[in-house]
């Protein structure tokens, strides 16, 4: 997790890094900034009516160029920023959707339960022409769009009774506003009586009944009062203007941000006298002042902030948040951080999937888990003091110039959404690439694993963990209890927690058997010739002819006899491995001991299988390093029964190999302890 958030800590330095190059780019090739000022005189006639239309004042009636430049100047400093963004916008004819209403309930949930956004509905009475034609309809939803407001048609053939309850007798225009100032208030329907049809009409309309709810002062003495007043609202925001009213995104935004923050349009068209605004730092007109219990922020003087719906929106929000936001925040932080897996898991394309869904689920469920007692503890009464702390920080941190140039980094990215996903993909392959760089340096063998293998690799786990699992591997040996009770295969099958648990533990390492390599007393020359009657290289041919047998003994048979063996001699007590191999194999002593006189020197002892624990397989050479075993040294078995030296073994399975160097027998799965075979006895029946 920890590498995760690193990485994506990383991702957004370079997004920084690179925003601050595309400025030094555009200033090179144009020699200007973002944050440059526009004299309006040097504009056309068409970026100006673009501009206006942007910030939601009227110009039908303004005809000459010289009184929409004046109108632009009234509503605030326009930078290069603010007309690179208006004319993209325009230039994008993207067609943005409208809403059609299936009946009463779709639209009581959608409109009339909405408590902060603006509808704008179209009534079709039955068997009537809309009042908006289709072309005109369309320039208005697009108009009016750009401005948070939304717009849907309520055709009454699908719902008449509604219609006749509401009076709904005509083809008409609805637009409901919410009534008070508080949030989540009640919500006002109203419905347009005018005599003209045109667009701009209709939007001054909008505009006129969305600006009411604003709280305006026309004169100093209501200034100072409101100045002075402290209530509810901790934040406020002026608007100083020379208008009749205040821009549509201004009045848009006040009803997006109901019960959080206060608008306030101050008219000072008619004033005469205007030294109170000298005393509070108002100097110049128009301004958008910012007034918090921290003190006075003036908005526009930093990177970013445009005179524009989208840019105040970003910027009140990092002021004044709700629960809401900050979730959907932590939201997006989290899946980015998740999706991070996709490039650091090595391996097979299906195994990246399949840890990133998995990282997928575990970090969302954890962050809805983690928010459900946040929002408990923020319901508490007691809680406002911690409340208030925290906006105050929120407030003081993104007041700042390095706050102002995230917000103007995020508007820029959302903007262009293909460059923020090439630079994520970018990103990742490189985190891709020195993942795998690093890996193949510590010849980690997963790097070139296919689909195939891992599936295989993921099925054998799963059944071997289904079958047999951990955490009954404690004691060893094992007595299985699968095959006396298959409840608890079924049990097995209802809950196999697949994701619960690492893949292979290495816990089982620590009960394998462990014991000393221990020999017997060395036999006495007399001894030895009574045993083997025959000549000393009759001797060492028929040990030849017993070695050469043990090792033509078949895969297939269980118990098997020296073919060098008369009828006469006893029985040869070879027995075969289960895995057929010819390091591993039980002879009885008498055997084993003349094996070991035959080939070295006659000091040499006798292994003392009785120390060995039960259901291991007598041999004397570990299959690792190749190496007999010498007195003393330590052993470890496996569950399946072969014997190594224990350092031998440990650095295998420390490897990651865990299975028997010799059968492949997982060294984690039970097996059945061998039981040895009663010796035949000697005596003659009776």
């Amino acid at each position: 997790m920890w590498v995760k958030l690193c990485c994506l800590l990383l991702y957004f330095l370079a997004l920084f890094v690179l925003a601050r190059v595309f400025e030094a780019v555009a200033w090179y090739e144009s020699g200007f900034l973002a944050t440059q000022l526009v004299d309006p005189v040097a504009l056309s006639f068409r970026k100006l009516r673009t501009i206006l239309e942007c910030r939601g004042l009227g110009h039908s009636g303004l005809p000459e160029k010289k009184d929409v430049r004046e109108l632009v100047e009234k509503s605030g400093d326009l930078m290069e920023g603010e007309l690179y963004s208006a004319l993209k916008e325009e230039e994008a004819s993207e067609s943005v959707s409208s809403t059609n209403f299936s009946g009463e309930m779709h639209f009581y949930e959608l409109v009339e339960d909405t408590k902060d956004g603006i509808w704008l509905v179209q009534v079709i009475a039955n068997d009537r022409s809309p009042l908006v034609g289709k072309v005109h309809w369309e320039k208005m939803v697009k108009k009016v769009s750009r401005f948070g407001i939304r717009t849907g048609t309520f055709n009454c053939s699908s719902d008449p009774r509604y219609c006749k309850r509401r009076g709904w007798l005509k083809s008409t225009l609805i637009m409901s506003v919410p009534q008070t100032s508080t949030s989540k208030g009640k919500v006002m329907l109203k419905e347009y009586s005018g005599r003209r049809i045109e667009v701009e009409h209709i939007f001054k309309w909008i505009t006129a009944h969305a600006a009411s709810r604003i709280k305006t002062i026309y004169n100093s003495e209501h200034l100072k009062e409101e100045w002075n007043k402290s209530d509810q609202y901790r934040v406020k925001i002026y608007l100083f203007a020379n208008l009749d009213q205040p821009p549509a995104f201004f009045s848009a935004l006040s009803v997006k941000f109901t019960g959080r923050v206060e608008f306030i349009f101050v008219n000072v068209e008619n004033w005469d006298n205007k030294s109170y605004m000298t005393e509070i730092g108002i100097y110049k007109t128009p301004s958008y002042i910012l007034r918090t219990p921290e003190g006075i922020y003036r908005y526009g003087n930093n990177t970013g902030e445009f005179i524009s719906l989208r840019a105040m929106d970003s910027f009140l929000r990092s002021l004044q948040p709700e629960v809401n936001d900050l979730f959907v925040l932590s939201l997006v932080l989290v899946n980015l951080m998740a999706w991070m897996d996709l490039f650091i898991t090595q391996g097979a394309t299906i195994k990246r999937f399949v840890v990133l869904i998995s990282t997928l689920g575990t970090y969302n469920s954890l962050l809805i888990i983690s928010w459900l007692p946040v929002l408990g503890f923020l319901q508490l009464p007691y809680l406002d003091s911690f409340y208030e702390y925290s906006l105050k920080l929120f407030r003081y941190s993104n007041t700042t110039t390095l706050a102002s140039w995230v917000r103007a980094d995020w508007m820029f990215y959302s903007s262009h959404p293909a460059l923020f996903l090439s630079t994520y993909l970018g990103h990742g392959l490189l985190i891709d690439y020195f993942e795998k760089k690093r890996r193949r340096n510590n010849n980690t063998d997963e790097v070139n694993a296919n689909n195939l293998e891992w599936l295989s690799s993921l099925w054998d786990w799963y059944t071997s963990y289904l079958f047999h699992p951990i955490a009954s591997f404690q004691h060893f040996p094992f007595d299985s209890d699968w095959d006396e009770d298959p409840d608890l295969f079924l049990e097995r099958l209802a809950f196999p927690d697949l994701w619960l648990h690492p893949l292979i533990p290495t816990d089982y390492i620590k009960n394998l058997p462990m014991w000393r390599f221990q020999c017997l007393s060395a036999h006495s020359d007399e001894e030895m010739l009574e045993t083997f009657p025959d000549s000393e290289s009759d001797s060492d041919s028929e040990n030849k002819e017993v070695f050469s047998s043990d090792r033509e003994v078949s895969e297939d048979d269980e118990l098997g006899t020296c073919q060098g063996c008369s009828e006469g001699e006893r029985r040869c007590g070879v027995e075969a491995c289960s895995c057929g191999s010819h390091y591993c194999h039980r002879e009885p002593c008498e055997r084993r001991a003349g094996s070991y006189s035959s080939r070295g020197s006659p000091g040499d002892l006798e292994p003392d299988w009785s120390a060995w624990p039960p259901g291991m397989l007598h041999c004397t050479e570990c299959v690792v390093c190749l190496e007999n075993f010498a007195k003393g040294c330590l052993l470890m078995g496996l569950p399946c029964g072969h014997v190594f030296h224990q350092n031998c073994i440990m650095k295998w399975l420390a490897g990651g190999r865990h299975c028997c160097p010799v059968c492949r027998w997982a060294s984690y799965k039970k097996k059945q302890p061998y039981t040895h075979p009663q010796p035949l006895s000697s005596e003659p029946p009776s």
